[in-house]
């Protein structure tokens, strides 16, 4: 069994009885690396394909990838790590370090755009049911990332089909939302967009990082973690679980009818 239950973290036993019935749910909002699907490895084997493709000796095994999922966005990650090589090039300017970030970035992109289409990447268990079963109830569906929008069709294309686009009410990404997950701007887009209050929305993430930035749009928030963000503190979600297999629409209006109220947004939208 899962070392993961459906645990609600946070919450006593006496909250369903407190609260339920008091919210309807209109709307899920869904990260999507790790969360609408398990990427990470193929996001490592492509960001060491371009780092090759550079002439770079760099690599990236999956105890390192696992620390630099701390680092929202994939140019953010490459430019940290740079940094903390120590090999830093001093005698270039910032635009020339901008340059060759962005070319190594392009280069990971078009390999996991490759990898994605030749089905290296599937939906996690119980994704695509659930996206299913919350439209057919007439939810609203939502994306809020901070991955690249191409990285996001080549995925999805794949995995839903080439409609997948308009399965969706709101898409937020990296080129909608430059601060970067902990940071709320992404939701906060979302929200905006749906003209939803956050309390009548359900976040899924699997990264503190996702957490954190769905809280304080405050979003209650369905964590499934993987083997990348499995040691994440996730203090405040609303449930822990291995994946959405099991877990019905039902469930979740139950668990959302059930919460305390979520705090105040403490950052704008933009």
């Amino acid at each position: 069994m899962s070392k993961y239950k459906a645990t609600a973290l946070g919450h006593s036993p006496n909250d369903g009885a407190k609260g339920a019935g008091t919210r309807r749910l209109k709307a899920l909002i869904f990260d999507v690396d790790g969360t609408l699907a398990d990427t990470e490895s193929t996001h490592r084997a492509a960001f060491n394909q371009a780092f090759s493709a550079e002439g770079l000796s760099w690599h990236w095994d999956e105890a390192t990838y696992t620390r630099l999922l701390d680092i929202s966005g994939g140019k953010e990650r490459i430019l940290h790590y740079w940094h903390a090589r120590g090999d830093f090039p001093h005698d270039i300017s910032g635009s020339g370090v901008r340059d060759t970030v962005q070319r190594i970035h392009d280069a990971k992109t078009a390999v996991y755009e490759y990898a994605v289409h030749s089905g290296a990447v599937g939906l996690r268990p119980g994704v695509l049911r659930l996206l299913r079963e919350a439209k057919a109830a007439g939810l609203r569906l939502a994306i809020a990332t901070t991955t690249s929008p191409v990285n996001i069709a080549a995925l999805l294309r794949t995995a839903i089909g080439p409609d997948w686009v308009y399965q969706f009410a709101a898409i937020g990404d990296a080129s909608t939302a430059p601060l970067k997950k902990p940071h709320p701007q992404v939701y906060l887009q979302m929200l905006e967009r749906l003209a939803l209050p956050a309390g009548d929305c359900l976040a899924f993430e699997d990264s503190s990082n996702g957490l954190h930035a769905a809280r304080a749009a405050g979003l209650a928030t369905v964590i499934t973690p993987t083997r990348y963000t499995a040691s994440h503190d996730f203090r405040g979600c609303l449930r822990l679980l291995p994946d959405l297999a099991t877990v019905t629409l039902a469930e979740l209006e139950d668990w959302h009818g059930a919460q305390p109220a979520q705090p105040h947004v403490q950052f704008p939208a933009h």
